[in-house]
């Protein structure tokens, strides 16, 4: 099973965001490196995934409106994938 620490004081940009995404899930090269490609990747999984979202609030105010999309994203692609986990610490 992956897991995925997104620490909300710890991420200083998306693009970490994505870093943390693409080493831990293998994406493939080609992967889009936005909230869309990031929803269809995590709702396609097969396998178990857990992201431990520490710090939201921190999150939210680092990365704005971005921040609080993803927040939205990742609670609906555990709403609609079994295999997503997501836990708000």
């Amino acid at each position: 099973m992956a897991e995925i620490v997104l620490d909300g004081r710890a991420l200083p940009s998306m693009e970490a965001v994505h870093d943390r995404f693409v080493q831990a899930l293998a994406l493939p090269e080609w992967y889009g490196r936005n909230l869309d490609a990031l929803f269809d990747c995590l709702t396609d999984l097969r396998e178990p995934v857990t992201v431990r979202l520490l710090n939201r609030e921190a999150l939210e105010d680092r990365l704005g409106r971005r921040g609080r999309a993803l927040v939205r994203l990742l609670r609906r692609a555990a709403a609609e994938n079994p295999q997503v986990t997501v836990l708000e610490l």
